[in-house]
């Protein structure tokens, strides 16, 4: 929760491959009090069944940049493996990745200011991902 001399952060992710929220993707909390600063590791989460993660830990007073890492290549791979079960028969899909995860991790550094809470959505597929700050 913000209060006048922080911001707060949320986060949930939506698997844009398979129109899903992305569970049990780990994600970690830095911050740091201006440009030149020193990151500081604040701990992490990982994200619910609704993707959404909601104990992200509470940033530090003068904090003014944050940046989420999302661990999303056990996800990917835990997945996969998931889908290849259920079609075992099925012929290969080419675009699946066989070579690995192309985004193993997503690092989204942004800015924040005092008194302000930022929901910070990240869009995944296997080859690409995107970010908006959320209400």
């Amino acid at each position: 929760m913000s209060t006048s001399t922080t911001a707060s952060v949320s986060t949930h992710i939506l698997d844009t491959s398979v129109g899903r929220p992305a569970p049990g993707v780990a994600v970690r909390l830095a911050a740091r009090g201006g440009r030149e600063a020193d990151w500081q590791a604040l701990g992490g989460s990982a994200t619910d069944v609704d993707g959404r993660c909601k104990d992200l830990p509470a940033l530090p007073e003068g904090t003014t940049h944050v940046r989420l890492d999302f661990a999303v290549e056990a996800y990917f791979e835990h997945r996969d493996n998931q889908r290849a079960d259920a079609q075992q028969d099925a012929p290969a899909n080419r675009d699946s990745g066989a070579a690995g995860v192309f985004f193993p991790e997503v690092a989204i550094t942004f800015a924040v200011v005092p008194g302000e809470h930022y929901h910070v959505p990240l869009l995944l597929n296997p080859f690409g991902y995107s970010v908006y700050r959320g209400s």
